[in-house]
């Protein structure tokens, strides 16, 4: 399982150096080595690969719910950056260009398996079954997240770099005491390996055998500082140093991605302990619609990385082997349109909240405290009525 390969006739992916490099000023990060340490079954081009540590049996039904899932998910994804240009999100958090490690990851799971995620695993989301509305109404400042985190095993979104670890370890930790045979996925960006509850988490994690997966999407960017300005060694290889195994795997390749993440949750319910996952990916867009990543990256950087387009690879290898023809491409296309309409009239037809929601589910019951402060508030509401505001 640790013996990591990468396929010598695909495209060199690039990766992270161990020495500092000054990027390109003004515009961005270098282009960077290759890194031979890569898990990849699928190539760029499509071709299909074999791995000694990860081999993957998928039906051609399965290949083919997972390029619709790929589809679909970055058409929610650019219909609803569409909508926060229009006025109609506050925010949004784009993942194009990450959707085979999300797609991967989350259909790796199982059942009883929990995802806690940051706030860009809507492919991930999907996978577990949150309708997209449900994200996007978080978005739009409807609420904090329309889903039951005990229903689809995908917990609420985090917002504050690097507490979902802490969160996902503290629940594995109890799986772990009641017997569980389940598991808990963590997602992190590279990013958030800088941060302070990360490596607390890890040492937790390690320290008491839980049963978590630490999957970090390495989208070679923390907002606008490069990776190599992050980290002196591949991230996969800091696991080592917490006392638990690291992978890097191809990002933008769905089926390794599957294998690696589903091989990790298995060894974690057989009470292996954690995994850290590094995904090597490339976020195509901003980090979020607020950031311009025309300031610190080169449009040659993005070009490059089109070319492992991960949706692009798994359409090659279905029309190379026949496992889908023009008439299914076509179908799911025409699915995808749907999804956009419902999105949009969905999104548009949101009613605001009332002020006064933001007390309802504070705490189960509502305390002496907050009850002054919901009649404050609400006499503070009621100041306004017939002053022409």
């Amino acid at each position: 399982m640790r013996e990591l390969v990468s396929e010598p006739d695909s495209p060199a992916l690039p990766s992270v150096t161990t020495e500092a490099v000054d990027p390109v000023p003004g515009a961005g990060a270098p282009h960077l080595p290759q890194q031979p340490d890569l898990v990849q079954l699928l190539s760029p081009e499509g071709e299909r690969l074999e791995h000694p540590d990860y081999s993957i049996d998928v039906s051609a039904e399965e290949l083919r719910g997972l390029y619709r899932d790929l589809v679909l998910v970055r058409r929610w994804d650019v219909e609803a950056t569409a909508l926060q240009r229009q006025g109609e999100l506050g925010i949004w958090a784009s993942l194009l260009g990450q959707e085979a490690a999300q797609i991967g990851a989350g259909r790796a799971m199982a059942d009883g398996d929990t995802a806690f995620p940051t706030y860009r695993e809507h492919g991930v989301a999907w996978t577990r079954g949150v309708d997209p509305l449900h994200v996007i109404s978080l978005f739009r400042g409807v609420d904090n997240g329309g889903w039951d985190p005990v229903a689809t095993g995908f917990n609420l979104y985090t917002v504050v770099i690097g507490a979902q670890t802490l969160h996902a370890t503290g629940y594995a930790m109890g799986l772990q005491r009641d017997g569980a045979e389940s598991a808990a996925l963590a997602f992190l960006g590279d990013g958030a390996t800088s941060q302070g509850e990360v490596n607390e988490a890890m040492i937790w994690a390690a320290s008491f055998s839980a049963p978590v997966v630490f999957f970090c999407q390495n989208n070679q960017y923390a907002i606008s500082v490069p990776l190599e300005r992050q980290s002196r060694v591949p991230l996969y290889q800091r696991a080592a140093g917490f006392g638990f195994p690291g992978v890097r795997v191809d990002g933008n390749d769905v089926l390794a991605v599957l294998a690696v993440t589903r091989a990790a949750l298995a060894a974690a319910r057989e009470g292996q302990g954690p995994t850290f996952i590094e995904a090597f990916t490339y976020r195509m867009g901003a980090h979020t619609t607020s950031d311009d990543p025309t300031r610190y990256r080169l449009a040659s950087e993005l070009e490059e990385w089109k070319l492992r387009d991960p949706i692009a690879r798994v359409k090659a290898y279905l029309s190379r082997t026949g496992v889908a023809d023009a008439a299914f491409f076509d179908a799911v296309e025409a699915e995808g349109d749907e999804l956009a309409k419902r999105i949009r009239s969905g999104t548009v037809d949101m009613a605001d909240p009332p002020g006064t929601a933001m007390f309802d589910r504070v705490y189960a019951e509502q305390t002496p405290h907050l009850a002054a402060q919901q009649a404050e508030f609400e006499a503070y509401q009621a100041s306004f009525e017939g002053a022409g505001h």
